[in-house]
């Protein structure tokens, strides 16, 4: 049976980005360079055939899809399940905020386990939402074709694990996707594993 496929595009770069400013759920518009980074990369998208296409709907992701969209025909659907963490009160402080308000957390954060968060989302419950809603949007396409969704960096490397099967702690070994890089899988057959194709690919600078 051919592969249905899928692709994960992290969004393109905003300001907050830039300035080290935690986002989590807080929407924050795109900057020049995400615009141009989006620009760039939806050709490259577009390029795959893709056949669907969902979206994160916080401002930044929706921002990156409407480049894609316009590339492919293809109108998106916004899902919150697609959005990044929620960070609680860490949301809007810079990394240096952050690290003089509670510097052994803040270590913590940067190494990737956004569990220190104090009222934040685990990563087992990002995971668990990323997988529904990328699981449903999989079911849409047939064997061959290819589905994409626009997410953000944190999400989409929690969720590759356990699309993958791996044990959770295993998520630990991977970074955080750059603006507007994707991840490529594809599954064989329904209900199965998928399996990693590519990892932080991203348009020729």
């Amino acid at each position: 049976m051919t592969a249905r496929r899928l692709v994960l595009l992290r969004h393109g770069q905003t300001a907050w980005n830039k300035a080290h400013r935690v986002q989590g759920q807080l929407d924050a518009e795109l900057d020049d360079t995400g615009r141009r980074q989006a620009a760039d990369v939806a050709p490259l998208i577009a390029a795959m055939a893709p056949v669907a296409l969902w979206s994160s709907d916080s401002l930044r992701a929706r921002d990156t899809a409407a480049y894609v969209a316009k590339e492919t025909g293809l109108d998106p659907s916004y899902d919150a399940r697609l959005r990044e963490y929620f960070l609680a009160d860490r949301q809007g402080l810079t990394h240096a905020e952050y690290a003089a308000l509670a510097p052994e957390e803040f270590a913590e954060f940067r190494l990737g386990d956004f569990d220190v968060v104090p009222g934040g989302e685990r990563a087992s419950e990002v995971a668990a939402r990323m997988t529904a809603a990328l699981g449903e949007l999989l079911a849409t396409v047939a064997p061959g074709e290819l589905a994409v969704a626009v997410s953000h960096g944190a999400a989409i490397r929690d969720a590759v694990p356990a699309l993958l099967g791996w044990e959770p702690g295993r998520r630990a070994s991977l970074h955080g996707l750059d603006n507007c890089a994707w991840v490529e899988l594809d599954q064989h057959e329904p209900g199965a594993p998928l399996r990693l194709r590519a990892y932080n690919r991203v348009a020729p600078r």
